[in-house]
């Protein structure tokens, strides 16, 4: 039995995991520019009423 030293590349699945990478920088890049434009407030905490008996 001989054994290659070069391990099989399985191109789809090489080429969907960079596709993915790319969406996420891509993703994380539309996330940072919408948070600059409109930034989140801190939660404000609403008091709680009394219940009326």
């Amino acid at each position: 039995m001989s054994q290659d030293p070069t391990p099989i590349i399985d191109f789809n699945s090489e080429r969907a995991k960079r596709i993915h990478d790319l969406n996420d920088k891509r993703l994380n890049e539309v996330r940072q520019q919408f948070e600059q434009a409109m930034p989140l407030g801190k939660g404000k905490k609403k008091a709680k009423k009394p219940k009326k008996r």
